[in-house]
């Protein structure tokens, strides 16, 4: 199906959605009471997404935030109360019913919020030729939208054109386990479901870096549907926009604390739980984005981190068989490649199978923000315990 055929299609539903009410993606994580307060109802009714409303918990006051998809304005509405009289929101649709709805709208919430003037403006363009300038974003959000564009890649990049150095994204959107097949990416209302348009994890996640941003990892995962055996996710990630010149700061060495064993980060650097290594400035920075705050120690000049020390994670499986339930994780960064204490290879987006002991590692507390799991299993299964090592024990 040609992009300009699927971009056609798309719009036209959206805009009978106006009229209609009909819903696509399901809104959630929104508190419509809140909202209420200052958003008039039709643009609630029209709101759309597959996560918490994207980045908007991180927008600072006095920021300058893009909205890649508004539809209705729901977010942006939102963006405006959190950046203040003194920043500024733009939000990109596509659809003409969708912008009239927002541009009508933007003056009451203005008024409702007691600024003198709308702080938000809604213009027409789309996600893979956003009409802002270059350098210009603090903040990219985006709720269920990049799925429906045909080229991500042109998206990805123009989304890391419109962010200033230092910049960040926090996107929501819908991904899947394994490639969709032809006949979902040809079945038109599959891409206003938000499905046809879905990319593997793997392949989202790269398209990011590749695009050029670091530091890629979900903020949230929530499973969303499964067709045909595939498994389509609602992943809520967030990457940054590093400075083009590594500002000296003195820290050369860093130490990976855990929860992982060994580690390779976006830029290459692998790292040894409880080693010092040296690197290089850009990778120091990369370092102090707040994905990996937690997980590193930086210094100036080589430590030994004893392996008694309490800042040191290491957790182990069981030490007893375990049962195979169907049961696959799918690593989300913020490296691309990471190893826990049972010897499992973790690739960034690419599920791999785990057993029931893995599952309960992987669940606890520090590894639990960094994976996705899903089941792939159509029904219950009844696997017996096995092992997978002469001792008894497995992993």
């Amino acid at each position: 199906m040609p992009d300009e055929t699927i971009t056609q299609q798309v719009s036209e539903r959206y805009a009978r959605a106006v009229t209609t009410g009909e819903r696509m993606c399901c809104p959630t994580g929104y508190n419509f009471d809140d909202l209420r307060s200052f958003v008039p109802e039709e643009v609630l009714r029209v709101s759309y997404g597959c996560g918490t409303p994207a980045g908007l918990a991180t927008v600072r006051p006095g920021e300058t935030v893009l909205d890649i998809g508004s539809g209705g304005g729901i977010d942006c509405f939102e963006a405006c109360r959190r950046v203040g009289p003194s920043g500024r929101v733009i939000g990109v649709d596509m659809t003409d019913e969708m912008l009239a709805m927002a541009r009508r709208n933007a003056p009451i919430v203005a008024k409702n919020l007691g600024y003198p003037a709308p702080n938000v403006e809604f213009r027409k363009g789309h996600a893979e030729n956003l009409p802002v300038e270059d350098g210009s974003m603090d903040l990219i959000i985006s709720n269920c939208v990049i799925n429906l564009a045909p080229d991500k890649a042109k998206v990805f990049r123009e989304m890391y054109r419109a962010i200033r150095p230092g910049g960040r994204f926090t996107i929501s959107d819908i991904v899947s386990d394994q490639p969709v097949p032809n006949y979902l990416i040809h079945d038109t209302e599959k891409w206003g479901d938000c499905l046809s348009g879905a990319l593997p994890v793997w392949e989202y996640l790269g398209g990011l870096v590749q695009a050029g941003f670091l530091g890629v990892h979900q903020m949230k995962f929530t499973p969303w549907s499964a067709i045909d055996g595939i498994h389509f996710l609602s992943l809520t990630l967030t990457g940054y926009k590093l400075s083009e010149t590594a500002a000296p700061n003195g820290v050369r060495f860093a130490s990976l604390l855990g929860p992982f064993s060994r580690a390779v980060d976006e830029l290459g650097q692998a790292y040894q739980r409880g080693q010092s290594t040296q690197v290089s400035a850009r990778t120091a920075q990369l370092l102090t984005t707040p994905p990996f705050e937690r997980l590193f120690l930086l210094s100036d000049q080589p430590i030994v981190v004893a392996t008694t020390d309490e800042r040191l994670i290491s957790i182990l499986p069981a030490q007893a068989p375990c049962v195979w339930k169907g049961h696959f994780a799918i690593f989300t960064g913020p490296f691309a490649e990471v190893e826990d204490d049972g010897h499992h290879v973790y690739r960034r987006g690419v599920p791999l199978e785990i057993c029931s002991k893995t599952l309960d590692v992987l669940e606890s507390g520090p590894y639990s923000r960094h994976f996705a799991i899903i089941n792939r299993a159509s029904e219950a299964v009844e696997g017996e315990a096995v092992s997978c090592a002469p001792s008894g024990s497995c992993c």
